[in-house]
């Protein structure tokens, strides 16, 4: 944690240095703003504490110079007692808080550990941002609720990590997205290769995987190479891995051992530096208890283990995904957007989607095109019984009549988050900005434009 003090009276200086230091900040303190300036980047991985009046440039000054460098590079402005207007207008400049002078030293403490997290997330999310550059096709992950938020946190730490993998999860919770999410984290430059174990034959297993050599059975004219080989550099997605024939598991432990193979009818192995991640819909270890999965294979492939969770277990994401995949389908179909009343969503929210996200993707195209089936009378009785088709029976057709328009059911959405997250801070503007991952400013104009009352005098 680094800290960048700028402050002109060398006894506060000394203090505010002493307190930042005791907390576990690096600090470099300076008397100017001129003298911070030459240490200040727009990859610096800490925070700048500046008084507002300084000998040449004011902290304004500094503030409109360190914006212009990174907007999200937090600064928090010191200001004399009774600067009100000061304040104000460096809160509207991008300073991420402001403190009035004399304050206590867990004030300062507490508003700089808030802006270090938010500094360290936005470079997390940066690099992330950097590593899927490379892989634009790449899904995300979207929800905010504390199972998704996990998940993120996840993908930042273990992304990079190198090790292997194991996703467990049913059918529909998005294992490959998981998977590829993965892959994008961990800034190798290989391919990333799915495979799907239960959809291939027993027969072309082996070779398929492992590669062969010219002749090393009938039909085999020239040689293959084999789908972890062709990952080299990469990821390899193995889906459906309980699937994988037990001859074949013996095999791949022992590759996932040396990291090396050796193509079918070859006499020598080929150095491979591939990841692996595995996913599975079912319990490995009960598996390997009934004798239907190596034990071994399970401990090596599940260096870390990831469990997604169920749609009916993240609810509140629902809106989110519908209305993402609503717009995707709209753009693909050339359809107009649907449209929806609270009590529809209401009901999809506490229907059971087995088929998790997958079903919902489905059911967000169907309502796209019109075909979603009408309310049946039970529907309000029963809203968590899907009908036969998969689809939610509360779900309607396109229009109803006081339904919102899209835009404005997301707006309605957003509110509801920013007047939660509010009351959850106790009216702490700063801290539900923080909660909420977005900046000080913007949360302020979301404020003003929904007309949300901070409830603070």
């Amino acid at each position: 944690m680094q800290a960048i003090l700028i402050e002109d009276e060398a006894a506060l200086r000394l203090a505010t240095a002493q307190t930042l230091e005791l907390g576990g900040f690096a600090v470099q303190a300076c008397a100017s703003a001129e003298e911070a300036l030459p240490l200040l980047r727009a990859d610096f991985s800490g925070v700048v504490v500046t008084d507002v009046r300084l000998p040449g440039r004011s902290g304004l000054e500094l503030l409109a110079q360190v914006t212009a460098l990174d907007a999200e590079l937090p600064v928090i402005v010191v200001t004399g007692h009774g600067d009100v207007t000061m304040a104000v207008a460096a809160m509207r400049s991008g300073a991420y808080d402001f403190i009035e002078k004399p304050f206590a030293s867990e004030r300062l403490m507490d508003a700089v550990r808030r802006a270090q997290e938010r500094r360290s997330l936005v470079l997390e999310n940066r690099e992330l941002r950097a590593a899927r550059a490379l892989h634009p096709d790449t899904p995300d992950l979207i929800g905010r609720s504390p199972a998704i938020e996990h998940l993120k946190v996840l993908v930042r730490n273990v992304g990079p990590a190198g090790v292997d993998i194991l996703i467990n999860g049913q059918t529909g919770t998005g294992k490959e997205v998981m998977a590829r999410l993965l892959h994008a984290a961990s800034g190798r430059k290989g391919n990333f290769v799915a495979i799907n174990c239960g959809a291939l034959p027993e027969s072309v297993f082996e070779s398929e995987i492992f590669g062969h050599e010219a002749g090393a059975f009938t039909g085999a004219q020239k040689r293959r190479i084999g789908k972890l080989e062709y990952a080299n550099g990469g990821t390899v997605f193995l889906d459906e891995i309980e699937s994988m024939p037990m001859a074949l598991q013996v095999k791949l432990l022992r590759v996932l051992q040396e990291r090396r193979l050796e193509r079918l009818g070859a006499n020598e192995g080929v150095a491979l530096d591939c990841r692996v991640v595995a996913a599975s819909k079912a319990d490995l270890l009960q598996l390997s208890a009934q004798g239907l999965f190596r034990e071994d294979l399970y401990y090596r492939i599940g260096v870390v283990t990831i469990d997604l969770p169920r749609l009916r277990e993240r609810r509140e994401d629902i809106p989110l995904l519908l209305a993402h995949f609503v717009q995707e389908a709209a753009l693909r179909y050339q359809r107009p957007l649907p449209q929806w009343s609270a009590q529809d969503m209401a009901a999809w929210q506490a229907a059971d989607w087995p088929g998790n996200v997958r079903e919902l993707r489905n059911f967000a195209e169907r309502l796209t095109l019109g075909l979603a089936p009408s309310p049946s009378p039970s529907a309000s009785s029963a809203p968590s019984a899907p009908a036969a088709a998969g689809v939610p029976a509360a779900a309607t057709a396109a229009a109803v009549g006081d339904a919102a328009s899209l835009p404005q059911q997301v707006d309605n959405f957003e509110r509801d988050l920013i007047a939660q997250a509010l009351a959850a801070a106790e009216g702490n503007v700063a801290l539900a900005a923080d909660n909420l991952s977005v900046p000080r400013k913007t949360l302020y104009d979301k404020l003003k434009k929904y007309q949300i009352s901070t409830g603070k005098k």
